[in-house]
Order: C-alpha cells, then structure tokens, then sequence
C-alpha cells in the first residue's frame, strides 16, 4: 500500500453549518436597499453563483433562461415549464414562478414585469443579455456584497481549506519516485471526496513544467531533484478553497532555495501590505517591489511574476476583490483572498506559494499556515 492509499484510508468527511435563510433574506434586502439607492427598479439573476448567493438556488447554466427576477416587493423565479416541478423542491426562499414553454420568449416575459431600469448580473450569458436590452450591469451592487464575507460564510471556506491544507501535506508525504502526475491528481479528486468537498480542480507539475502557471498539457514522472508543485482547491457548501505549495522532491540546490526565498519574500511583502483601508493594488505592488529587489521582473517580465498576485474567493474560484494593479477599492473586514505571487523561470522552474487571507478588523489572517521552509513546507 502506497502512502498516498494509506492517507485516504484515515479521511473521513467535515461538518459544517450551511447559509441560513435568513441570511439568504438580508442579502436580498441589501441588494434591494442598493437597487433603491441607484434607482434600479429590477435585478435579474441568472443561472449563477450570485443566483445561490442570493436565493440559495443552485442551478446550472444551459441554453434556456432560468434563473430569478429581484424585484422591490417580489422575488419572481423564471423557469422552462417542465422544469418547475424540480425547482419547486430546491427552493429555499418563497417567490412567484414565471413558468414559459418552448415556443415562447422568456425575455420578453421578463421585460413586461420591469417598469423602470433593468440591472442584469455580470454573468448572464449575451444570448439572453442582448435580449433583455436596455439594460445597466448589476456587477457593481453585486460585487459590493460578496466581496465583504459575513463569518458564515469564513466559517465554510474555512472548513474547506482546512481540508485541502490536509490533502496538500498527504500528496507532500506520499510522493515517491515514478509517481505520475496523473495519479496525483487522482488522489487529490479522491481525498477531496473522501473529506466531504466536491474536487473542484487539480494542477500538478513537475520540474521544468513548474515554471508555467498554467501547467503543461501532457503528463509528467516524478525523479530526485524535481521542483513540485501543486495547486488544488474543492467545493463544500458552494464554497471553494484553493491552495498552492511548491518544494522540491530530495535535497534542494541552492538555485531552488534561492528561488523558493525570493518568492517567500514577495508572498510575505503581498502580506505585510494587506491593511485595512490599503487598496487592493497594494499587495499587487509590495509583491513585484521584493521580487524586483531580488533582481526579477520589473512588471510583469519574466523571469518574475507574469500575473496578478491574488483573486478573490468565494462561491466562485476567482472573484472580487482582485490584487492587481489598477485596482483602487480599499480593502475592508471581510473580504477574502489570495496571495500568490508566482515567480517563473521559463526554461528551468517555477515557485508558486498561494495562501488565502481573510481580512479581520486588525487586518489580514491567514486560513491555513503558510509555509515556512522549502524543506518542510507544512511544519
């Protein structure tokens, strides 16, 4: 038995408490204190993930309208016909339900209960969009909420990220020599089963590979001397959790211990410049400023960091707020995001150290330990 078998024998599933109803209500009465204040008259709400923020409806996108119409004294939950006896078991919030057939147009029923201005949500695909015309974007009242978490939902993305921080440390103590990645991967889908959570995704790369953040699309064997690295992340509750360690498979060179320091630097400095107030493109910079004072970039150049240093996380993989460049808004109590400054070498390797924040009223507060030593990545 491999230590891997071994590891996913002793996982058993997390517990932890769902979004309450009444918490679904409040989000709904903020939104609507906000249509109120910009004079919108109507939200729609696709087949999203705001849809589940909102109503706690989790439904998928397909070629049909379906999702919910937020209106100042009503929620109207649109629906192909033969669809309704399902969705009437899912609903977790009261609402009308504005049932259509085949031949007839769902946007045009929509249009007829809207009797001033229309926000549609930012991920509403432009098939329905263009349909649905005139129309403003409800991304930035949307946005404005679910960027700031209220501590139900800390609590699930903490359930979540304490069990991949346990995934990441059983790939670490499992690997062995011919491992592909491959069956990694397969693992980390298993444990993330076993422990409860819906696998969301797995990346693992090795050695050169490690330098592109996106992976290389071909299997690879792990040998001594082998960067690793291992991005993850799974669903629990609609909730994601993502994390990325990167270590070397036998004794590091000093080349790699130079490259795993100067990446700890950056992802320390994108740390240290997550305060309260600061905005968002601060931790973006405190990144590029160590790694260009460790002789990498400037900007986005490589060898050095060729993306944004964090995303925000939620009931989508990457959300508001984003940590790059440009971007203004302050960071507030509340939000939820990542740190990741990846620096690449194409050609030889890549070190990509990702940990997710959440902001407290003193400042930022790590999920999951970061790691400390390229040695001993999860002590």
């Amino acid at each position: 038995m491999t230590g891997l078998d071994s590891a996913l024998k002793g996982f058993s599933r997390v517990s932890v408490t769902d979004i309450t109803d009444a918490e679904l209500a409040a989000r709904l009465a903020g939104l609507r204190a906000r249509m109120a204040g910009q004079g919108v008259q109507a939200v729609w709400l696709d087949a999203s993930s705001s849809l589940r923020y909102y109503t706690g409806l989790g439904i998928g996108l397909s070629e049909r309208v379906h999702g919910a119409l937020v209106l100042p004294e009503a929620l109207v939950y649109v629906s192909p016909r033969f669809e309704v006896p399902k969705l009437e078991t899912m609903l977790r919030l009261p609402g009308e339900i504005l049932a259509w057939d085949e031949h007839e147009d769902p946007c045009a029923a929509i249009r007829a209960r809207v009797g001033g201005t229309l926000a549609l949500d930012p991920a509403t695909p432009f098939l329905f969009a263009s349909r649905l015309l005139p129309a403003v974007s409800a991304g930035p009242m949307i946005a404005a909420q679910r960027q700031v978490k209220s501590a139900a939902e800390i609590a699930i993305i903490q359930a979540a990220m304490d069990a991949s921080y346990r995934v990441q440390r059983a790939v670490w103590q499992g690997l062995r020599p011919g491992i592909s990645t491959t069956e990694v991967g397969q693992f980390v889908d298993a444990a993330h089963r076993a422990l409860g959570l819906s696998p969301l995704f797995v990346a693992v790369q090795f050695g050169e590979a490690t330098a592109y953040p996106h992976g290389v699309p071909y299997p690879q064997v792990l040998t001594e001397g082998d960067m690793v690295l291992v991005d993850l992340g799974g669903v629990l509750k609609g909730y994601r959790s993502d994390i990325t360690r990167t270590y070397v498979f036998g004794a590091a060179t000093p080349r790699q211990r130079a490259l795993w320091q100067a990446e700890h630097r950056a992802h320390a400095a994108a740390f240290a410049a997550a305060r309260i107030g600061a905005p968002c493109a601060a931790v973006d910079a405190a990144a590029r400023a160590s790694l260009a004072a460790d002789g990498f970039g400037p900007g986005y150049d490589v060898p050095g960091l060729p993306h944004r240093t964090g995303h925000g996380l939620g009931l989508d993989i990457h959300e508001d707020p984003f940590m790059v460049q440009g971007n203004l808004t302050p960071l507030a109590p509340g939000m939820v995001f990542s740190i990741e400054p990846m620096l690449c070498v194409y050609g030889e390797c890549g070190v990509r150290l990702e940990d997710i924040v959440h902001m407290g009223a003193a400042g930022p507060q790590w999920f999951c330990p970061p790691a400390a030593r390229i040695d001993a990545p999860f002590e």
